[in-house]
């Protein structure tokens, strides 16, 4: 069974004239898989993302997350599934501005009811996997935006999630950095399973992924695989 299952996902808004965002979605996404979902603005991709996230509902369809039926849930249930199954990463990076580096990280841990001392050593031994440890205990108007892009992305990982939804990640990133985020993530796919589906306009970071759905005007168009090898068989290095 597939970790997502959507089946004829249809979301309306209505702000005085309802506007039909999804129609009619049908999506599966493994464990272990890592896609981008492409779009231009408008698409409907954020709204897509938001329900994957559980932090919006659908009107009609079903989500199934890992066998479970996503529909109607309580706040809190929400709440739970959102902690325990996913991290977010944001464009915005959404850090905490008068928290630093560690304490951002901390966050989600403190919400799980951890104990301090073991969230604090938790937070260091994530900023240390991603070469952040002597950032710490600097603030987020100290850092730049891929160092802050890097936090967050300590701060998605350390419940342990088995999906991330990155919302366009790398948008506040110039390129160079955008290459290292998107390596990261790669690299997080590759070496702890994590199913990681990432949200984007830019064709350069979809290529990055191993498989991209575009979407266009709230449906789903083709779906292409992305074959990282060269003529060898081996992983080609970009």
């Amino acid at each position: 069974m597939a970790l997502i299952e959507l089946k004829d996902i249809n979301k309306t808004y209505n702000n005085g004239q309802p506007l039909h965002v999804l129609k009619g979605i049908d999506l599966n996404i493994e464990r272990g898989e890592f896609v981008s979902i492409m779009g231009a603005s408008g698409s409907g991709k954020s709204t897509l993302l938001n329900i994957l996230g559980i932090l919006d509902n659908y009107d009609t369809g079903t989500y199934t997350l890992d066998g479970k039926l996503i529909k109607d849930l309580s706040e809190k249930q929400a709440a739970d599934y959102r902690n325990r199954m996913i991290g977010f990463i944001f464009q915005s990076f959404n850090l905490i501005s008068f928290k630093t580096a560690v304490e951002n990280v901390e966050l989600p841990l403190y919400y799980q009811g951890v104990p301090r001392r073991q969230r604090h050593d938790m937070a260091m031994e994530y900023l240390e996997k991603l070469g952040l440890t002597q950032w710490a205990s600097h603030f987020p108007n100290e850092m730049s935006g891929g160092q802050k892009q890097r936090v967050a992305i300590a701060r998605a990982l350390i419940t342990s999630p088995q999906i991330i939804l990155a919302d366009e990640p790398t948008g506040a990133l110039d390129s160079k950095t955008s290459v290292e985020v998107m390596q990261l993530l790669k690299k997080l796919n590759q070496e702890e399973g994590i199913t990681i589906i990432v949200v984007t306009h830019e064709s350069g970071v979809a290529n990055e992924t191993d498989k991209i759905i575009h979407i266009k005007d709230g449906v789903i168009g083709q779906i292409e695989e992305n074959i990282h090898h060269d003529a060898w068989g081996g992983p080609l290095m970009k």
